[in-house]
C-alpha cells in the first residue's frame, strides 16, 4: 500500500512538473454533456444521419446484449435492459459525442463470479457502489489520471479476459451435459469439470456452433451494413426450429429451455444494502468502477482519433457513473462504454449523442415486441458470438508485440494475463498495479544518478553558474553532492547510504538539487536527518539550485527553519561562497 500510495505521489509531481495544466492547477471541472452542446447546431440532416446510423447500432447490440447477458449469468432481457437504460443515460449525459454505452465483454468474468459467488442482489449492490465510485472519479477531475495506468496491464487483463469468456462457452460450444453438477467459479475446478465430461459432446451443438462462427466471419464479404451476428441468429435460429419441428432433432437447446423471457422494463427496485454487504463487495466494486473508467475513455479517445473531436473524460466518468447508479436499480449490470458499437455508430454516420440514445430506444422497441421470439435462439450460436468477441479482443497481435518489449513490461503483462485467467479479474488488477508501481519506482532510481565533486567544476559543463571562463575550485574541507534526477523515497535512502559510506570528511557539503523536480515527504526526511547528523559532528549542509517547486515544499516542511534559509543558494557561485564565507568564519 505505502509503495502504491508513494507511486500515486511521484507521479501527481511528475505530471505537474512535465505535462501543462496538472491537475491542481486545473480549473473547477462543470459538468457538461456533450448533448446540450451538439443540440446548438443540430438540424434535419444531422438528425436523419444519426437515425440511420443507430438503427443499425441497436441493430448489432442485440445479439451481443442477450449475449453478454446470458455469459454474466443473468437473464437475457437483463443484458438488453442494461443497453436500453446505461445507453440512454450515457449517450445523454456524456462527454463524448458518439460514444456508445451498454454491457461489454470486459464485464462478463467479474458479473459471473459476483453472481455465483453473492447472487444477483449481491450485483446490484456492487454495480451501485461502483457506479458511485465513477461519479467520485469524475467530480474529483480524475479522469486523466485514469490514462496512465501502464498498457501492459491493460492489454493483459483484456486479453486475460478474452481467453476466459472463450473457455467458459465450451460448454455450449460442445454441448456437454453436466447433468445436476453445478459449474465451479475457480479456473482448474471448471477445466477439470469440463474435461471429465468430454463423453457428452453433442455434435449437433458443435455443428451449430461452427455454423454461426463462419457467417459472422464471412458476412462482412458480402453484407456491409448488417452485423454478422445478426445474420447468424436469424438465419440459425430459423434451421434449429426447423430442424426441431420437422427433423425431430431435440438436443440444441435454446434460450427458451434454460430462461423464461419477459418482454418489459421490470419496476425500479432498491436492494437491501447493509455495512456488511458494502464491507464484502467493495473489492469487486472498485474492480468494476476501474475497468469501466478505463474502457470508457479508452472507448472515448479512439473515437476521437476517428473524427477530430475532444471527449470530456471527467463528464464521461460522471455519466458512467450515474449509469451505473440507475441500470441495476432496474436489475441491469454494468456498463461502459462500448469500442465495437461506438465505432459501427461513427462508421455509419452518427455524429452526436442523439444517434445513441435513437440506440436506447431501437432496442426498447425490440424488447416490447420482439422479446419473445427470442427463446428461440439456440445458445450454441450465442457462444459463437462469444467465441468472435473473444478473439477481437484478444489482441493478439498487440499481446505478441508487447512480448518483445523489456522485461519490465514483460513481466507486467505476463502477470496480469494469467492472474486474469486462473484466479480473477479484481486480484489481476491489483497485484499488476502494484507490480507497475514497484518497476515504476525501479526504473526512476536508475535514471536518478548521485555524483560526488572534488577540487573543481568545469563551467563549460554547466547551466547554472555565472558567466566565468576559469573553473571553480572547490575549496578543502568541502564536497559536493549533486542529485540529477526526482528525489522520492528510494533515490533518498541511497544517498543517505553513500553519505554514511563518505564518512566525516569534510566540514561543509553542498547539495547541488538544480536537477530534482520534486522531493516526496521520505526525501525530506532522509534531509532533515541529515542536517541534525550533520550538526552533531559540526558538518553545514548547503543545498544549491533548489527550485521553486522543491524549496516550496521545504519550506512547508519546516526543513528551511533547519538547514537555514541563508545556506539554500540559487547556483553553484553563491553556494561556494557560502562554503568560503562558512569557513573564513570558523577560522577566525
Amino acid at each position: 500500500m505505502y509503495f502504491c500510495t508513494t507511486f500515486l505521489f511521484d507521479t501527481r509531481h511528475l505530471i505537474k512538473t512535465y505535462v501543462h495544466g496538472s491537475i491542481q492547477d486545473m480549473k473547477k471541472i462543470e459538468f457538461r454533456p456533450k448533448l446540450f452542446t451538439t443540440l446548438k447546431t443540430y438540424n434535419r440532416e444531422t438528425f436523419m444521419s444519426d437515425l440511420m446510423a443507430d438503427i443499425i447500432v441497436g441493430i448489432v447490440a442485440l445479439p451481443l446484449a442477450i449475449a453478454f447477458g446470458i455469459a454474466s449469468g443473468v437473464t437475457p432481457e437483463k443484458g438488453i435492459i442494461t443497453a436500453i437504460i446505461a445507453g440512454f443515460l450515457i449517450s445523454l449525459l456524456g462527454g463524448s459525442r458518439v460514444q456508445i454505452g451498454g454491457p461489454t465483454g470486459a464485464f462478463i468474468v467479474i458479473v459471473y463470479g459476483i453472481v455465483q459467488e453473492y447472487g444477483e442482489p449481491g450485483l446490484i449492490v456492487a454495480t451501485l457502489m461502483a457506479g458511485v465510485m465513477l461519479i467520485v472519479l469524475g467530480v474529483c477531475r480524475l479522469g486523466a489520471v485514469i490514462k496512465f495506468i501502464p498498457y501492459p496491464i491493460i492489454v493483459g487483463f483484456t486479453s486475460g479476459i478474452a481467453v476466459t469468456i472463450f473457455t467458459t462457452q465450451i460448454p455450449d460450444l460442445l454441448g456437454l451435459n453436466f447433468g445436476q453438477e453445478k459449474v465451479p467459479g475457480e479456473f482448474i475446478d471448471k477445466r477439470v469439470l469440463y474435461f471429465g465430461h468430454l463423453r457428452t459432446i453433442n455434435g449437433w451443438n458443435t455443428l451449430t456452433a461452427l455454423i454461426s462462427i463462419a457467417i459472422i466471419v464471412y458476412t462482412p464479404r458480402f453484407l456491409k451494413k448488417i452485423p454478422g451476428s445478426l445474420v447468424a441468429i436469424i438465419l440459425v435460429t430459423v434451421g434449429v426450429y426447423l430442424l426441431k419441428t420437422f427433423a425431430g432433432i431435440h438436443s440444441i437447446d435454446t434460450i427458451g429451455d434454460r430462461f423464461t423471457t419477459q418482454a418489459q422494463l421490470p419496476d425500479a427496485a432498491l436492494p437491501a444494502i447493509n455495512w456488511e454487504a458494502i464491507n464484502r463487495l467493495f473489492p469487486v466494486a472498485i474492480t468494476i468502477a476501474l475497468l469501466g473508467a478505463i474502457e470508457s475513455l479508452l472507448s472515448a479517445t479512439v473515437a476521437d482519433g476517428v473524427t477530430g473531436d475532444r471527449h470530456d473524460s471527467n463528464t464521461e466518468l460522471i455519466a458512467q457513473g450515474i449509469a451505473n447508479v440507475v441500470t441495476p436499480l432496474f436489475g441491469g449490470i454494468p456498463a461502459t462504454g462500448a469500442i465495437a458499437r461506438t465505432m459501427t455508430n461513427i462508421n455509419n454516420g452518427g455524429r452526436t449523442p442523439v444517434a445513441g440514445i435513437i440506440h436506447a430506444i431501437v432496442l426498447l422497441l425490440i424488447l416490447l415486441l420482439l422479446m419473445p421470439l427470442a427463446q428461440y435462439i439456440p445458445m450454441a450460436c450465442l457462444a459463437g458470438v462469444l467465441v468472435i468477441v473473444s478473439y477481437n479482443m484478444s489482441e493478439w497481435r498487440t499481446f505478441r508485440t508487447l512480448l518483445k518489449n523489456p522485461k519490465p513490461d514483460v513481466v507486467v503483462l505476463l502477470t496480469t494475463f494469467f492472474l486474469t485467467v486462473i484466479f480473477d479479474l479484481t486480484i489481476a488488477i491489483e497485484i499488476g498495479i502494484v507490480i507497475a508501481c514497484i518497476l515504476f519506482m525501479k526504473r526512476i532510481m536508475e535514471t536518478t544518478e548521485i555524483s560526488v565533486i572534488r577540487n573543481e567544476i568545469d563551467p563549460n559543463n554547466e547551466s547554472d553558474i555565472q558567466s566565468h571562463d576559469e573553473h571553480l575550485i572547490i575549496p578543502d574541507q568541502v564536497e559536493v553532492y549533486e542529485i540529477n534526477g526526482p528525489y522520492f523515497f528510494g533515490i533518498a535512502n541511497k544517498f543517505e547510504e553513500q553519505m554514511i559510506r563518505m564518512g566525516n570528511r569534510s566540514r561543509i557539503r553542498i547539495i547541488r538539487m538544480r536537477k530534482v523536480p520534486f522531493i516526496d515527504s521520505t526525501g525530506i526526511h532522509n534531509l532533515t536527518n541529515l542536517c541534525k547528523r550533520a550538526n552533531k559532528e559540526k558538518t553545514t549542509i548547503v543545498l544549491s539550485g533548489v527550485n521553486e517547486h522543491v524549496y516550496q515544499v521545504l519550506e512547508n516542511s519546516g526543513f528551511c527553519e533547519i538547514v537555514g534559509k541563508e545556506n539554500i543558494c540559487p547556483h553553484i557561485n553563491a553556494a561556494l561562497e557560502r562554503a568560503n564565507e562558512i569557513l573564513n568564519s570558523k577560522y577566525d
